[in-house]
């Protein structure tokens, strides 16, 4: 019993994360009502023993309603404040990892509407949602950072979403090399360090990025690259970018045969951080040997040698890049 209603939900869960066809809605309601009424199942989970009630509880959708299509979510934009407040009891109470897995997805493709991100803000979802970051299952964890990812795109959120960086960097690090975790972590990232207000939350974990960037698949790359971007555009994020350790594996990117995706982006970071060389050198102008500075900036970068070549590349952004850097080094 508790299985069948368990299916409903998730099924209606569904049509709410994606939420299309209304007539299917209707039938797979209606189809629940009637199984539970043929096996003669009563009450139990709080349900109170009525055909439909568990959906109710979920949706504030009654099978009742299936002659009146206006009555049913047709897309995750039409998600009400009701709806939205019943995903997030799933998310914070469910014991079925499924359920809490697709309440997340509805909650994530919600939070791509403005309205929605200020709705869940305010039904104190991004607290649920982030504490759905320590769930066990990484499947849940994944969801759950596409959630804050989209709701990230809110000034507002992002004043409660920093509060959980520290947990999503630590993630970051103890998640397998290129998984989707790892990915759906840095996403969020990307959008946390658009601009400069959470910079500090970053500086420990920027010899990881660099890890990541020198070591990762291609998908990898670009999405470290976009991180270390943004950081190296503040200023203040100089000095503690060019003290991190570096893998030596980030000169071999600075090549005409790498991706231009990835290939415009470490331009652009290493042209953003030799912009701000002087001030860095002021903070402490002494770097270890293993450095992003050493690597980057010494006497034996490889680096040096590659410039002149990639000032040619055919690709405009990579040749402007190139171009930003050969200046800033004079």
């Amino acid at each position: 019993m508790l299985a069948g209603r368990r299916a409903a939900v998730s099924q209606l869960l569904g049509v709410c994360a994606g939420a299309a066809a209304c007539y299917w809605v209707y039938r797979l309601i209606a189809g629940a009502g009637r199984r539970r009424r043929d096996s003669g199942s009563g009450g139990g989970g709080g349900g109170g023993g009525k055909p439909g009630s568990l959906i109710d509880r979920v949706s504030g959708i009654s099978p009742r309603a299936a002659a009146r299509p206006d009555n049913v979510p047709q897309s995750a934009g039409d998600l009400k404040p009701h709806h939205i407040k019943k995903l997030l009891e799933i998310v914070a109470t469910s014991s079925d990892t499924s359920l809490r897995e697709l309440a997340l997805v509805s909650l994530c493709n919600s939070a791509a509407f403005s309205v929605n991100q200020d709705l869940i803000r305010n039904l104190d979802g991004i607290r649920v949602i982030g504490e759905a970051l320590s769930d066990l299952n990484s499947e849940v964890k994944v969801k759950a950072l596409n959630t804050l990812n989209n709701l990230s795109m809110n000034v507002q959120n992002q004043k409660l979403i920093k509060d959980f960086l520290h947990g999503v960097c630590e993630m970051i690090t103890s998640a397998a090399l290129n998984s989707e975790l790892q990915l759906a972590g840095l996403r969020l990232l990307i959008n946390m360090s658009v601009t400069n207000s959470h910079h500090n939350h970053f500086i420990d974990y920027i010899s990881f990025f660099l890890t990541l960037l020198a070591e990762g698949n291609r998908y990898t790359q670009i999405h470290a690259s976009k991180v270390l971007v943004n950081l190296s555009a503040n200023p203040s994020m100089a000095a503690p970018l060019l003290h991190s350790k570096g893998s030596s594996l980030l000169n071999a990117l600075f090549d005409s045969c790498v991706h231009t995706d990835i290939l415009s982006r470490v331009l652009r970071f290493a042209a953003n951080v030799s912009e701000n060389l002087e001030s860095a050198h002021n903070c402490n102008g002494h770097y270890d040997e293993n450095s992003l500075h050493t690597l980057l900036f010494g006497d034996s970068a490889l680096l040096k040698m590659n410039l002149s070549s990639l000032s040619e590349h055919p690709e405009v952004e990579v040749k402007e890049q190139a171009a930003r850097l050969i200046q800033s080094s004079k």
